[in-house]
């Protein structure tokens, strides 16, 4: 194997840090104007929250132990920072650095395969500019997001063939992101296994990763959400639980064979492929092997936000498909750079979502409103707000949500304190909004503490 030339980490380690500083600062702007939400940066951050203050973390607004949602344990490894001082920003740190280190560990990787340096570098740059990457470091925060950089890391210890415990140690970080990271781990080690020939990481992984599946799917989830796993409803018409749905892919592929062969299944392969189609290969796919049981939950779900790039679902197949990559450009002993270069940066002119941070600028106009408005709130208030109020709202034990579970099912008497921004408020629940905000101005018991800029304040009265 190649050795790492000493002169060539620091280059990769200070666009590493570049790019994390860029991914950082555009969430954490995107968080400042009240943009980003709490599905579902407000979700983890009042989990993670509630971990650090040794309170039991239930999600108020969703009503479950945090882990009810997708088992992701390795929210507990992020408490300790909020111990520091608790803001949802060292979310939004963590995910940009992590999306960041993936291209750091894309370097490695190719400069494991002997791959020249500055094409390795140039791999690592089109990891960055992947349009998922830009799209999910401004979409809140998703633990998987974590998970990428574990992955590549793994593949490159097993690739060494000497740390088991490193390795080890990565896969059941992994698996603590998500609960569906399981079925990319123990796809993951069928690679290892069959394509790798690292027999002993691959067991790892495969028997991991199964294991993991069934204890999540069937004993954990259920524990902290007796309703069992929430995501099905997005395959309701393969059956109502995790294990009919196994079965009727099994016994009756008439169910998915139209959704499989569809033009949004094909539209949606092309999205992925598109940003890397210079370094595709049809005789160097294997390391796609990982990443095929997210692209195939992705097709077959009834849920148009997992066939794009605009959102978290992708994730766990970016580090299998820069894996071919990589293999492509070992095979082919170089690539032209300006040619990669542009693709990957007409790739995420194209297929880039920079909504979610020009809307920042929109409401500009009411930031200083909503800034005063927020301190008006005390920590121990029970707060009703929106989705987008909500993230800076979340370290409480109580916040409820306009709009969840559904906009006619409110709960109107818990809460002591409504806060609402009725010029921008989240666009689903806006006539919610504003009929709450005239329902409170008249009601008894409640006062107007604060109104500027239609950004309002309600307080229930004292009951001292």
């Amino acid at each position: 194997m190649l050795k790492l030339r000493s002169h060539s980490i620091p280059l990769v380690s200070l666009l590493t840090v570049a790019v994390a500083v860029v991914l950082f600062a555009c969430s954490n702007f995107r968080h400042t104007m009240f943009r980003s939400t709490a599905m579902d940066l407000g979700f983890f951050d009042q989990a993670v929250y509630l971990i650090s203050q040794g309170e039991f973390p239930a999600v108020s607004f969703w009503g479950e132990h945090f882990l009810g949602n997708h088992a992701e344990y390795s929210l507990y490894l992020l408490a300790g920072l909020y111990k520091i001082y608790p803001d949802a920003r060292w979310l939004l740190l963590v995910q940009g650095i992590s999306l960041a280190l993936g291209g750091w560990f894309v370097y490695r990787l190719a400069r494991q395969r002997e791959i020249d340096e500055n094409s390795a570098i140039t791999v690592s740059i089109a990891y960055w500019l992947y349009p998922l990457v830009f799209n999910v470091n401004l979409f809140d925060f998703h633990p998987e997001v974590m998970a990428i950089p574990a992955m590549l890391a793994a593949v490159e210890l097993a690739r060494k063939g000497r740390s088991l415990l490193g390795f080890s140690l990565c896969i059941v970080f992994i698996l603590g992101t998500k609960a569906v990271m399981s079925l990319t781990v123990a796809a993951m080690g069928v690679w290892l296994w069959g394509v790798e020939k690292r027999r002993k990481a691959g067991a790892i992984t495969l028997f991991g990763g199964l294991a993991w599946f069934v204890l999540a799917t069937q004993v954990v989830i259920p524990i902290f959400r007796p309703e069992g796993v929430e995501a099905v409803y997005r395959y309701a018409y393969l059956g109502n639980s995790v294990r009919e749905i196994l079965v009727n892919l099994v016994l009756k592929p008439q169910l998915f064979l139209g959704q499989v062969f569809s033009w949004q299944s094909l539209s949606y392969l092309l999205m992925v492929a598109f940003p890397v189609a210079w370094g595709l290969s049809l005789r160097h796919l294997a390391p796609l092997l990982g990443g095929f049981p997210i692209l195939a939950i992705n097709i077959l779900a009834d849920h148009p936000l997992q066939t794009t790039l605009r959102h978290q679902y992708a994730l766990p197949i970016l580090p299998f498909l820069f894996l071919t990559v990589i293999e492509t450009v070992a095979h082919r002993q170089g690539l032209r750079r300006k040619v990669v270069l542009a693709w990957s940066l007409a790739a995420l002119l194209v297929l880039g979502n920079p909504n979610k941070l020009i809307r920042g600028f929109e409401v500009f106009d009411t930031w200083t409103a909503t800034r005063e408005a927020i301190a008006q709130v005390p920590p121990e208030a029970k707060v009703l707000t929106d989705n987008f109020l909500a993230p800076h709202l979340t370290h409480r034990k109580t916040l409820l949500l306009i709009g969840y579970p559904s906009p006619k099912a409110i709960d109107l008497e818990t809460p002591d304190t409504i806060v609402l921004n009725l010029r921008y408020p989240w666009i689903p629940t806006a006539e919610v909004a504003r009929d709450l905000a005239s329902h409170f101005s008249r009601h008894p018991e409640f006062e107007t503490v604060y109104s500027r800029d239609e950004v309002v304040v309600f307080r229930r009265f004292s009951q001292d």
